[in-house]
């Protein structure tokens, strides 16, 4: 429900990129929460409070939506940020300093508001600090600062990690956008490919199933010998996320076969990359591109916390950056 819509004067954002409005929405808890307008010659972007979350890219001339809506029906997200971890714990839950904890899949960074810090440059800028909130289900103190710019068709979102506390922060963390499919009523899943920039041997890394689904086996297959092309077909994911892993390649695109229209993903230097829609979906309305530095926990896990692989573990006062950048070639 929009409560009111704020437009501001347009602000300088650097390289022709203004912030436009604010927008105030009430949830279905009577919280309220705010969306931030970006935009360009080219691209208008809209983020979210909640989650620090990418909730509409439009390509200005078409006025065409390229992420996903996030109907509640289907996948209720666009494109939140995974943190602490990503995926599943075994059983949900974990230990840390001698405690059990309980958490949801993806970890906890999607569910709170982060504070909205302003422009900088030609960044608009979120930060969710660690609180009491957090530290309930994730007990180290934190900073994470998360940040969109605009360069010509190319949307960046950094993320920045910073160990506030006085202990080792160990943690995982990805990213999870959903991009619109088709790209218009013309076109069919069949329409479209997903394409590296040059031929891999993906290793698929196993998942369990039952009680162990999501959970990763220590097993791994190879998805295809040195081609560039994944074809898309509808119901490709009904036995959930493909996860790949000995990449090489810098780019992951969607790509509409006949009119090379494509959205670009930069996944240099990501351990992991997924690809994922709605299980059980007939057609193909989104898929998401994931980047991660983590996996989900495997089925064996003692449910140590120190002993998850991590993306990273910082002393006290240390930082960790990682940058997603998406390009809309429409």
């Amino acid at each position: 429900l929009i409560l009111r819509r704020a437009k501001l004067c347009p602000l300088a954002f650097g390289a022709n990129c203004t912030i436009l409005k604010i927008t105030i929405f009430l949830c279905g808890k009577g919280d309220t929460f705010m969306r931030y307008t970006l935009e360009n010659e080219f691209l208008t972007v809209q983020a979210e409070s909640l989650g620090a979350e990418l909730v509409s890219v439009v390509d200005k001339a078409t006025g065409a939506e390229m992420l996903w809506h996030g109907d509640p029906k289907v996948w209720p997200r666009q494109a939140p940020i995974l943190f602490p971890y990503c995926g599943k714990l075994r059983g949900g839950r974990y230990t840390l300093d001698g405690a059990e904890y309980q958490c949801p899949q993806h970890g906890i960074a999607r569910d709170y508001e982060h504070e909205f810090l302003g422009v900088f440059g030609s960044e608009m800028r979120f930060c969710l600090r660690s609180s009491a909130g957090t530290l309930e289900r994730f007990p180290r103190e934190f900073e994470l600062t998360s940040s969109f710019s605009l360069c010509g068709r190319t949307l960046r979102h950094t993320l920045t990690v910073k160990n506030t506390g006085e202990k080792e922060l160990r943690f995982g963390i990805g990213y999870h956008p959903g991009f619109a499919l088709p790209f218009d009523g013309a076109h069919t899943t069949q329409d479209y490919e997903l394409r590296f920039d040059t031929p891999q041997a993906p290793a698929v890394i196993e998942t369990g199933a039952g009680e162990d689904a999501g959970l990763v086996t220590g097993e791994t297959r190879l998805l295809m010998e040195k081609s560039a092309v994944i074809p898309l077909e509808d119901r490709m994911f009904d036995s959930d996320s493909i996860c790949m892993g000995a990449l090489s390649a810098k780019t992951l695109s969607i790509v509409e076969k006949d009119s090379g229209r494509a959205v670009r993903v930069g996944i240099e230097g990501y351990p992991y990359v997924l690809i994922w829609s709605m299980p059980g979906d007939p057609a193909l309305q989104f898929i998401c591109v994931e980047p991660w530095h983590s996996l989900p926990d495997r089925v064996d896990a003692a449910g140590d916390w120190n002993e998850k692989p991590c993306a990273a573990a910082l002393t006290p006062g240390g930082e960790w950056h990682t940058d997603l950048n998406m390009t809309f070639d429409r």
